[in-house]
């Protein structure tokens, strides 16, 4: 995935977050990520599963 997504300035319907940590999270648990990817490959179970979207909010982009 690219690496940066565009940051919305509205939440993306449909997608729950409640990883506080993350640049794209905002209140109410959701993202604004313009889009996400959900990973791995080979993932069998939920917890196999990682989204490969998230970033460290006080994370900068060049």
């Amino acid at each position: 995935m690219e690496n940066k997504i565009q940051k919305m300035d509205h939440h993306n319907p449909g997608i729950k977050c409640v990883v506080k940590s993350c640049y794209y999270y905002t209140e109410g648990d959701h993202c604004t990520a313009q889009k996400i990817e959900v990973q791995s490959i080979n993932a069998n179970s939920v917890h196999e599963t990682d989204c490969a979207t998230y970033r460290p909010r006080n994370q900068s982009f060049k």
